[in-house]
């Protein structure tokens, strides 16, 4: 009974969705009404228009960016913080994960505020030279959505990366030193390889948030920040073809599933390197 229960609620609540969400891509809208015919034309559709796959590979490209920021920043900000002694560690750890409490929609105006062009950057490129006059480079195009996308979702990579670095036995730190290694050598050959699997992680929230988001590139990026999660948004938003955007999502999900095996074979390569 036990079992069942722990294997049956994520099957209704999660797989169930999907697999109807999958079947609805195989139909299509006639006259206005929904037609359950099984047809591959929302399929054909999407691989004879260019303009889907121009979206779909900047959306991917915007992504592996973020996703790139989120790796090397988190991982950064992580190790400084597991650096820290006693509660000094935890407290700068809350304060860097705090951000995940907020309302998404605080946190994307809260970013037009800092990149619009009487925002904080601007103000700040201006005050110290850099700029002669406010630039508006920094909103309303896939800059903003970029730079927007690397700040809202950073604290997703942290907090990962963060723990991997927590669950490093300190005696291996320890046996290192021992052992003659220099600081540089125990942070490439062991807390590196050790913390692999959840950098990885964070790095892969990160771009998988990035993939689907269409909130971020409508608010920030206006016309020019347009990405594949908007174009699947606007089916279901917008010309109410519902599977359409069903297949589009579907797509989507097999980027995210390639991208997912490829982690999954880079971690098992780090584990047994």
């Amino acid at each position: 009974m036990a079992a069942a229960i722990v294997y049956g609620v994520p099957t209704l609540v999660v797989l169930c969705p999907m697999l109807l969400f999958f079947v609805s891509s195989f139909w299509s809208i006639q006259d206005g009404a929904l037609d359950r015919s099984f047809t591959l034309s929302n399929y054909e559709q999407f691989f004879a228009d260019i303009s889907y796959w121009g979206v779909y590979f900047a959306t991917l490209r915007l992504s592996a960016y973020v996703g790139l920021f989120g790796l090397f920043s988190g991982y950064i900000l992580a190790y400084l913080i597991w650096r820290q002694q006693g509660k000094l560690r935890y407290i700068l750890l809350l304060f860097s994960v705090i951000p995940l409490a907020m309302n998404y929609i605080v946190k994307i105006f809260a970013m037009r505020n800092i990149l619009g062009y009487n925002g904080l950057l601007n103000d700040a490129l201006v005050f110290a030279g850099v700029l002669d006059h406010p630039s508006k480079m920094f909103v309303f195009n896939q800059t903003a959505v970029l730079i927007s996308m690397c700040v809202i979702y950073l604290p997703f990579a942290i907090l990962p990366i963060f723990l991997s670095l927590e669950r490093i036995p300190s005696n291996l730190l320890a046996a290192s030193a021992d052992l003659g290694a220099t600081g540089g050598q125990t942070f490439c050959r062991v807390i590196v390889p050790l913390s692999l699997p959840g950098s990885i992680v964070g790095a892969l929230f990160v771009m998988v948030l990035a993939l689907g988001d269409f909130l971020t590139p409508q608010m920030v990026g206006g016309s020019s920040g347009f990405t594949f999660g908007r174009a699947i948004w606007s089916q279901f938003g917008m010309a109410f073809n519902w599977p359409f955007g069903a297949a589009l999502a579907v797509m989507l999900l097999v980027a995210i599933a390639a991208i997912l095996l490829v982690a999954r074979l880079l971690s098992a390569k780090g584990r047994t390197s």
